[in-house]
């Protein structure tokens, strides 16, 4: 195939996709007053939330299947290129310092490595073959979940990483923004996200870029509510690793118990810091060792360990 024909299918099959439709309405808005044009962006990103409701039940149902696997060990590991490769790695980096996760347990993986966060790494993204190297780095297994992330749904990147993932039994989940994709086709779990065509035409990074930052936000936090990373919706597995964070555990600690100060800091004294033991010893009347003991005999829930410390 010429470069030519090869250019003329592609921008072809561009054209079929909602996320690249161009918007005649909008074709002298460089011309409008700065004000209005920050009122026409407004009320384009005010319609993503309605379309990410309308997949409510299928990002339920993955986010149900990604918390069994990782309760068993499992990773929830991301992979796409530009953006929504950008996106995966954010959230995935976010984990650690609000959940406590080990950094191994959530990834994101990204077309061209560390590097494409902030540059473009040239047609690292087309390629299938550099998705099934990096997954294969990971040593991946069927407890692992790959989520492929791709506005189009048809980034050989995205794809070729759920597709290998799939074969070697991971669970998989293609989330795009275009209706009837190949990555959604490809996953065990196909979430398409269908925002419309963009304020400029083809700028991805703009609603199906929020539309993506919303799902993964649900993903991440809502399987780790299952998980029991958090008591209520207070974040009880956070790391204090700073000083707004180690101000934010002696918040957490007093909203959970209603505990006086100097009883808050006697309690993550003798729990090394650890917001959920020391809620536990707390609200358990245990010592340290006994609120460790019970928190790793319920699997870290602390409603589990608190049942049992009482019963």
């Amino acid at each position: 195939m010429t470069s030519t024909s090869h250019y003329r299918e592609l921008r072809a099959e561009l054209e079929t996709l909602t996320t690249e439709a161009f918007r005649p309405e909008l074709s002298e808005i460089d011309r409008l007053p700065t004000l209005e044009i920050a009122r026409l962006m407004n009320a384009e990103d005010a319609t993503v939330p309605t379309a990410v409701a309308d997949r409510l039940p299928q990002i339920a149902a993955a986010i149900d299947a990604v918390a069994e696997r990782m309760a068993r060990g499992g990773r929830l590991i991301y992979a796409g290129a530009g953006t929504a490769g950008r996106l995966g790695v954010l959230d995935a980096s976010e984990c650690p310092p609000t959940f406590n996760t080990d950094p191994s347990q959530v990834v994101g993986l990204i077309a061209g490595g560390p590097e494409a966060m902030v540059t473009s790494v040239e047609g690292a993204e087309d390629s299938r073959e550099l998705a099934v190297e990096a997954l294969n780095a990971l040593g991946l297994t069927p407890e692992d979940t790959v989520v492929g992330i791709s506005a189009s749904g048809r980034t050989p990147y995205a794809i070729g990483a759920v597709e290998h993932a799939r074969e070697l039994g991971a669970l998989t989940i293609g989330l795009a923004c275009n209706a009837d994709s190949a990555l959604a086709a490809a996953a065990e779990h196909g979430i398409e996200i269908v925002v419309g065509p963009e304020l400029l035409t083809g700028s991805t990074r703009l609603k199906a870029g929020t539309a993506q930052k919303l799902v993964l936000n649900m993903l991440s936090t809502i399987t780790m509510i299952r998980l029991g990373k958090t008591y209520g919706n207070l974040m009880v597995d956070v790391r204090a690793s700073n000083d707004k964070l180690r101000a934010r555990s002696r918040r957490i600690v007093a909203l959970a118990t209603g505990a006086a100060d100097d009883e808050i800091e006697q309690a993550l004294a003798a729990t090394d810091g650890e917001v959920k033991n020391a809620i536990l010893t707390l609200l358990a009347d245990v010592d340290g060792p006994t609120a460790a003991r019970l928190l790793e005999e319920s699997g870290g829930h602390l409603r589990a360990a608190l049942a049992a410390a009482k019963g």
